[in-house]
């Protein structure tokens, strides 16, 4: 039994059910994961899982290490984020800019290694973490309707996860990988802690989640072209953005909880705020509700910017007629 989460599967022999979704569901172990196709996936991660087993100033000292490299043989993220530090902070000098993503590339470094760290790092060795809030999500799940966590994606994230994981159901959300052996690993990974991942595109699975009154991980801030998508300003710059969040909240009912979190100078850990649920949200509008997730996330950007995963190509969609930025 999972912290309780396993004593709902009825008739059905609780061992084929892994919080409350049937186990063929999940991504399945085989042979062809053993292929040589995989072996550097398998060597990589092997040399994350020993990383996750140090001490955490180590850890954080290999992550900036990473990211120094990363930058040094990334050209191309590189060169988004570069774009992208242009295109939201024009404000700051070309120094400042340079400064910036320095810091932000060894943020990404560190991100490899807290990642590694959520999947594979003992509880009790896990680093500091201030929490505050948590009677937010307390209170939205006695309402039965379950919550959604709002956050943008920062660097930090599969960590946040992994601290939030015990104090309550927690379903991230994740883009599926096409990587067989990665996908598998990532599932694995987090149903140690909490119920499965969720792919990003799943709705079905999130409404069901939130019907269980469950708490879904939801981050709306990356480039999105689909059919409930509409160009929202991001830094003032139009944004392809995806709307469904209008559609989650109000077909379930459950309040948005927005999170502001950042990791702490110093190696000193992490600080995570779940804030009060926002008010008359969803409207009737979605593009207006876009646009106000979207500000909510710019200002806590602007807080900790070195914090937000700039390599992502925000801007790659453009409106009709407009020149491409990368």
């Amino acid at each position: 039994m999972a912290r309780g989460y396993l004593d709902r599967a009825g008739d059905v022999p609780v061992e084929f059910y892994l919080f409350d979704i049937p186990v063929s569901h999940t991504p399945a172990f085989s042979t062809k994961l053993l292929t040589p196709r995989y072996w550097p996936t398998w060597l990589g991660l092997g040399a994350l899982w020993l990383v996750a087993q140090l001490p955490y100033r180590l850890q954080m000292g290999l992550g900036r290490g990473l990211g120094k490299l990363m930058g040094r043989l990334g050209r191309e993220r590189r060169h988004v984020a570069s774009v992208n530090l242009a295109l939201c902070l024009p404000e700051l000098s070309a120094a400042q800019r340079r400064s910036l993503l320095r810091r932000h590339l060894e943020a990404v470094g560190m991100a490899v290694v807290e990642t590694a760290m959520s999947w594979w790092t003992p509880t009790k060795r896990l680093p500091p973490v201030q929490l505050e809030g948590l009677e937010h999500v307390t209170a939205a799940l006695q309402q039965g309707r379950g919550a959604i966590l709002l956050i943008g994606h920062f660097t930090c994230m599969e960590l946040y996860a992994r601290f939030l994981a015990p104090h309550m159901p927690l379903h991230v959300t994740y883009r599926q990988s096409k990587n067989a052996l990665y996908e598998f690993l990532l599932y694995r990974a987090h149903r140690h802690h909490a119920p499965p991942p969720i792919p990003h595109t799943d709705l079905r699975a999130m409404f069901r989640a939130l019907k269980r009154n469950e708490v879904l991980w939801y981050s709306p801030d990356q480039n999105y072209a689909g059919k409930h998508s509409a160009f929202v300003a991001f830094f003032g710059i139009p944004a392809s953005t995806i709307t469904a969040t209008t559609r989650i909240a109000a077909s379930s009912g459950a309040p948005v909880i927005p999170i502001q979190a950042r990791r702490l100078p110093g190696n000193a850990g992490y600080h995570i705020v779940l804030q009060a649920p926002l008010a008359d949200f969803p409207s009737n509008d979605t593009v207006h509700d876009a646009a106000r997730v979207l500000r909510l996330i710019e200002a806590q950007v602007r807080r900790y910017p070195e914090q937000y995963l700039w390599v992502h190509r925000r801007f790659k969609t453009r409106p009709a007629g407009e020149e491409p930025v990368y």
